[in-house]
């Protein structure tokens, strides 16, 4: 078996690393390749993916994408996904589905497949006009405006003065970005992670805001602490992770006066901070889930 670990990073990242050790451990032959240098070729005799002009991956088995990277054209990610498609349509294991990685991405249309689930989320407005964004804001007092895509709470500003929400909204309308508002429910300073891989809810853990933040990102110095995880926890986690059709992910919870909230599910979650938390690290049970996948 040969198990590529696929991120656009230059040096491998901590979970990556960490993957590719559980891979070796299982006698497991791994490779790490970047996204932007993979590339599609197409012809009336096939086609197949390689990394530059030259090396084939036609005796790749699995590939565990670890992030599209930062796409800065919509040409760009549209090339990165299709030469994932490409690599599902040669029989390649891709972990988790692009389909997946994308629909989780888009907090917008994430958001609406977990509602339609019956999952409970938080009050939230999708617009692009900066005076629905305004007049949404003044209705639910303190608010969160999110970039649609986004990671680690980079981008995410918590307003309350709607003069705030103007000149933001402002901001993302000339730049011809939609506006995503987001009302602010949180009952306690910290929020809950989640990890799921395959049918097993593996643990949780609180992450508490740093000190003159909002932000739970463990990225922007939030603090960890495990938690006891409860049997409706589990559920709602579980259920989120099946509901995106993902194999493993990262689900980010919150606590408010009507219960649990679902803010997002992150197909290619970081876990540093719940490996700290926890003692567990999840790159053991993904490279077990896909030697089990892989086998089945």
């Amino acid at each position: 078996m040969k198990v590529a670990i696929i991120h656009e990073a230059p040096v491998p990242t901590s979970s990556s690393r960490q993957l590719m050790m559980a891979f070796m451990k299982r006698a497991v032959k791994v490779v790490y390749l970047r996204l932007s240098r993979l590339t599609s070729y197409i012809s009336n005799s096939g086609s197949w993916v390689g990394v530059g002009a030259d090396v084939r991956l036609d005796d790749l088995d699995v590939a565990v994408v670890r992030g599209l990277g930062s796409v800065a054209t919509l040409e760009t990610l549209l090339r990165r996904v299709n030469v994932l498609k490409q690599m599902e349509g040669l029989g390649v294991l891709v972990v988790n589905p692009i389909e997946s990685i994308l629909k989780a991405r888009d907090k917008h249309l994430s958001l609406m497949e977990l509602r339609r689930a019956g999952l409970s989320v938080p009050d939230t407005a999708v617009v692009e006009d900066v005076f629905d964004a305004v007049e949404i804001a003044k209705k639910w007092g303190r608010v969160v405006i999110k970039p649609l895509v986004g990671s680690m709470g980079y981008g995410s500003i918590l307003a309350s003065d709607p003069d705030m929400v103007y000149n933001v909204g402002r901001l993302l309308q000339m730049h011809g970005l939609p506006i995503y508002v987001q009302k602010y429910t949180r009952k306690y300073e910290r929020d809950i992670r989640v990890i799921v891989i395959g049918d097993k809810v593996l643990g949780a853990m609180y992450r508490y805001c740093p000190e003159g933040t909002w932000k739970t990102n463990v990225s922007q110095g939030a603090r960890t602490e495990a938690m006891e995880l409860t049997p409706e926890l589990a559920e709602v986690a579980l259920r989120a992770t099946k509901t995106l059709n993902l194999l493993y992910s990262g689900v980010d919870i919150g606590e408010t006066d009507e219960g649990y909230v679902i803010y997002e599910v992150n197909a290619t979650p970081q876990w540093e901070g719940f490996a700290r938390a926890t003692g567990i690290n999840p790159a053991e049970h993904i490279a077990d889930l896909v030697i089990q996948l892989v086998k089945s």
